[in-house]
């Protein structure tokens, strides 16, 4: 082991999971709506999820008995507000008890107020896009602030510039337009996210909350063809403008699996052989390259890998891809960047979205019927890495 095998002291070692993927039974928020509607896009609907709301301990038992360090989890916005203004005390507590847990465990709770879900009251006001989203949000962040006193880091949101691109990526498929990437965000949609995040921030800052931030699709960014106007458009869509709000915060989340490749066309679509379960190009070293430009962007920003993982059905290939990002990102740090720890996507193979439970991105496999959990062997490679805080 060398010197440059090793992470920084105190560097968090973790998985991720957000709520409405793994726990189950969210009636209340759109996503569940929007999987029941007729010509859903969804493969299948969420349902029971991987019942992690009734097996937490348990996940988090075998996360801890691993070695890792640290948990990222999201609450779901429509069980703690059901309706406008009607606060879910009960709600309230099941998250504080997962945040004790996690201590209870040696694990730093890092929690995300919104992982994409909204109640659907919420939604059916003009979800981000209505006059008192801002508002709305800052008054969840408050009957949030019992939980998140407890956390490590609190994300305010996950992925708003994924979240900008959706109403895009639907039109889309509307059209029946080829999707080769993430198209440039709706900038309404932009604009929203962002001013609520800031009213959000401003909450968190001002009750002595744990450090803050967004966390943010990041990507390799790779121009093809000489598309060099259209590579700097495009990022600055994607990514610069968020990155510019983002420096407010007291950190950055960074969640990346792949590059984006640009062309004089837009986006580029990788070779169908590179092609991942989660439709995106296998690239591990995007994780360097994503973390060296955002440290150079925002120098003074301390980050968190809030995201990182490879959906496969073979956990080599999953070992294989880790080890790799993690050497890019060892180099990263070596180099100069500020990164405060490591958030492997996921914990459990769960509910991927439009996909349903194809994608397995999990350290821990989850039998669908009985939801037994069987942990893979890159947990516990993972494990001992984090035991070491350094690469074999």
């Amino acid at each position: 082991m060398t010197e440059r095998d090793s992470f920084p002291g105190g560097f968090l070692w973790g998985a991720a999971t957000a709520a409405h993927q793994v726990e189950g039974g969210n009636v209340n928020n759109h996503y569940w709506e929007w999987e029941h509607a007729p010509g859903s896009p969804f493969a299948e609907p969420s349902g029971d999820a991987v019942d992690h709301y009734h097996r937490w301990r348990e996940d988090l038992d075998l996360l801890a008995g691993a070695g890792l360090t640290a948990y990222r989890f999201s609450l779901e916005w429509s069980r703690i507000e059901p309706e406008e203004g009607e606060l879910s005390r009960a709600a309230l507590d099941h998250y504080r008890r997962v945040a004790d847990g996690c201590r209870e465990r040696g694990l730093a709770p890092v929690i995300t107020l919104n992982h994409f879900s909204t109640p659907r009251w919420f939604h059916r006001d003009g979800s981000w896009l209505g006059p008192k989203a801002g508002d709305r949000f800052a008054r969840y962040t408050e009957l949030a602030l019992p939980v998140v006193r407890e956390a490590e880091y609190v994300v305010t949101l996950n992925e708003p510039n994924l979240a900008a691109c959706l109403p895009v990526l639907a039109a889309m498929a509307a059209r029946g337009e080829p999707v080769n990437g993430l198209p440039r965000p709706d900038q309404r949609i932009t604009d929203a996210l962002l001013a609520a995040h800031q009213r959000s921030l401003a909450v968190l800052h001002g009750a002595g909350a744990p450090p803050a931030g967004l966390a943010l699709v990041g990507q390799e960014w790779i121009t093809e063809d000489g598309a060099d106007e259209q590579m700097a458009a495009h990022r600055a869509a994607m990514e610069d403008q968020f990155l510019a709000v983002a420096k407010d915060g007291d950190f950055v989340g960074m969640q990346v699996y792949s590059c984006a490749r640009i062309g004089p066309g837009g986006p580029v679509a990788p070779a169908p052989g590179l092609m991942t379960l989660a439709h995106v190009e296998y690239r591990p070293q995007a994780l360097s390259a994503s973390i060296r430009r955002v440290s150079s962007v925002l120098p003074d920003t301390p980050i968190v890998v809030t995201e990182n993982g490879i959906a496969t059905t073979d956990d080599r290939q999953r070992i294989q891809f880790t080890e790799d990002a993690l050497r890019g990102l060892q180099a990263a740090i070596s180099d100069g960047a500020d990164v405060r720890g490591y958030m492997h996507w996921s914990l459990l193979d769960n509910f991927e979205w439009f996909s349903g439970y194809r994608p397995t991105f999990g350290l821990i496999a989850v039998d669908r019927i009985t939801f037994a959990r069987t942990p893979k062997p890159s947990l516990s490679w993972l494990g001992a890495i984090a035991r070491r805080n350094a690469l074999a």
